[in-house]
This record gives C-alpha cells, structure tokens and sequence, in this order.
C-alpha cells in the first residue's frame, strides 16, 4: 500500500510541477497565445468576481503556475505535513478549474483531465489520513496463572 501511495504521490507531483512550470515558462509563442487566451476566460467567470474581484489574466495565470509548481514539487520531495497541504491546495485549484470550465459550458472531454486529477487527488488524501490515522493497537500481555503467584496454590 504504502508503495502505491509513493508512486501516486510522485506521479501526481511530477504532473503538477509540469504543468505549473508550462504556465509560467514562455515555451513556445502558439501554446503561451493560447494559454492567455484561456485564462483571459477563466478570469472572466472567477469565483470571486460576485464579490467584485476580477484578476489580471496574467497574474491568474501566474499565480496558478507557482501554485501548481511549487504544490507539484512539495507534494514529491516534501515532510508529510507539506504533503497533506500541497494536496489540499491541489484540490481546491481542481475544484475551481472544474467550476470555471463548467460554467464556460466546456464539453465534458474538456473537463475530464481536472475531473480525473482530481479524483486521484481525493484518493491521495484519503489514503494519506488514513495511514496518518492508524494506531498501534497492543494487546495485553497474557498473564500465566502461577506464574509469580504464591507457590502451593
């Protein structure tokens, strides 16, 4: 189990810091055209624009990109305590990424790659507590009768 768990954990990670580096590196001018051009969507439909905030393409882009980056890279090299906390943020960010393409009317294959990180995300966190949550159970010793009661008896 345990070595299932490290393998998901690193996959996950190695895909999350892949992803979040494509969004902040300028790898080729096609995909970065077209990289802003979506997230000049998503900015258009944010979460938090009913309370009146509306981020800059750019910096939603950027700030997704470290999230995702530095989530990815905790989620594989770091203590545990960062591990639950990288896949916390990498579940809300899939919650939102899956919001945003709901409400932009996406097809479903569009939404299929979140929907499916995200699953393996829960399946993480889920097995991340309960190997956190597991107690030693001892049993009592087993006591002999005699064993250093009164001789005679």
């Amino acid at each position: 189990m345990a070595l299932v768990l490290g393998a998901l954990r690193l996959l996950l990670g190695g895909f999350f810091t892949l992803v979040g580096a494509a969004k902040l590196l300028q790898v080729s001018a096609p995909v970065s055209q077209q990289m802003r051009a979506l997230f000049e969507q998503f900015a258009e439909v944010f979460p938090l624009k009913l309370f009146g905030y509306q981020p800059d393409p750019i910096n939603y882009q950027t700030a997704v990109g470290w999230l995702e980056l530095l989530a990815g890279l905790l989620l594989v090299v770091g203590p545990p305590v960062l591990q639950q906390i990288s896949t916390l943020l990498l579940i809300l960010l899939m919650m939102g990424a899956i919001f945003t393409l709901v409400v932009l009317k996406e097809p479903l294959r569009t939404c299929i790659p979140a929907i499916v990180c995200l699953g393996f995300l829960l399946l993480l966190d889920t097995c991340q507590f309960l190997a956190c949550s597991k107690t030693v159970v001892r049993h009592p010793n087993k006591k002999i009768p005699g064993a250093f009661g009164k001789p005679g008896n």
